[in-house]
């Protein structure tokens, strides 16, 4: 089978042409794995779409496959291009068609309008609020103040007065991902914002743990900043990996740009 291994500000994918039926969920474990596969944040399926140009499917490396993917959207659209595609391409996910463009080196997505409801995060709570903000979890001496928010999959978004580099993220990370009020596990995202165009973050990233990047969590980021009114529309995400732009006014679609890449091209034995 052949891949080629994709990587967006260090969020590294395994991506797979693949019209078939396979058992994905386990082929993702096996390549992802960093041990004994090629190694990946997720698995990348490109596919066939009655509705637009190209249909992307992702796989996290535990198997579980996810609704959205910003990073993964932006390898898809740097492989399309290399492959002879035009520079301005749609991709059908799971929660809908996204326009995607070369722009130069950078690659722009259309992440669509935030969801800030509980119940389409999802989000399990009491309270019927419009917006989530600073919603508090405890965990042991610990309160942390999430703002909640879907962009496409679940975000809770945790702003920090100590630097990221000093919070436990590996210890508290898969607690909040396992959550009780969130049915469907939840991406975790801490940050500092350091002016109003600029954030510095780090994520745990449900079914893969902590990553160098993540493209949704950098939207999600963003949305949450603005919602606080502590970043301006057009803002930074520096992640361990890079640095992500977003730009939102605040009430429309979310548009994310940075970086993509091809690493390397291989076979995997079928």
């Amino acid at each position: 089978m052949k891949f080629a291994k994709m990587q967006a500000t260090g969020n590294d994918f395994v991506l797979v042409e693949a019209d078939m039926e396979r058992d994905w969920p386990n082929i993702a474990k096996s390549m992802c794995d960093r041990h004994f596969g090629i190694g990946a944040d997720g698995l990348i399926l490109l596919t066939s779409s009655q509705v637009a140009d190209l249909n992307m499917r992702f796989f996290n490396p535990d198997g579980s496959e996810a609704e959205a993917c910003g990073n993964g959207l932006r390898c898809i659209t740097r492989y399309a291009i290399d492959k002879g595609y035009a520079k301005e391409l749609t991709i059908e996910t799971q929660v809908g068609v996204t326009k995607v463009q070369a722009l130069g080196k950078q690659i722009q997505v259309d992440m669509g309008v935030p969801s800030l409801k509980a119940d389409e995060i999802p989000m399990l709570i009491d309270d019927k609020l419009d917006i989530i903000l600073d919603y508090a979890i405890n965990f042991e001496s610990r309160i942390l103040p999430l703002t909640c928010l879907s962009m496409g999959n679940p975000h809770a978004v945790c702003f920090l007065d100590e630097p990221v580099a000093d919070f436990p993220l590996l210890k508290l990370g898969p607690r909040v991902e396992n959550h009780p009020a969130f049915p469907q596990r939840v991406n975790f995202e801490i940050a500092n914002i350091n002016n109003r165009k600029e954030i510095e973050a780090k994520v745990w990233e449900r079914g893969a743990g902590e990553t160098l990047s993540c493209g949704s969590g950098a939207c999600a980021v963003a949305v949450a900043a603005r919602l606080h009114d502590r970043v301006d529309s057009h803002v930074d995400v520096t992640l361990p990996g890079g640095t992500l732009t977003v730009d939102w006014d605040g009430v429309g679609k979310v548009m994310l740009s940075g970086p993509a890449e091809l690493v390397f091209l291989g076979e995997w034995p079928d």
